[in-house]
């Protein structure tokens, strides 16, 4: 399955385009703006570099906790 990011300019646009998928039979899928910050998080924890490891004491001072 692929999927097509379509960024509205405004809630009459957007109404349209919805009303247009909905016509042509084609799944569609409104994501609100904390769906669309956690996807963009997910996708950054996917490329994070896993391999270092840092000590319980840095995490602590970097929270300001000693």
């Amino acid at each position: 399955m692929e999927a097509i990011i379509v960024n509205a300019k405004n809630k009459t646009e957007l109404q349209l385009i919805s009303d247009m998928l909905k016509k042509m039979r084609v799944g569609m899928r409104v994501l609100t703006i904390d769906e669309i910050e956690d996807l963009g998080l997910i996708k950054l924890m996917k490329e994070a570099d896993r391999t270092k490891t840092v000590s319980r004491e840095k995490i602590m001072e970097k929270l300001g906790r000693k």
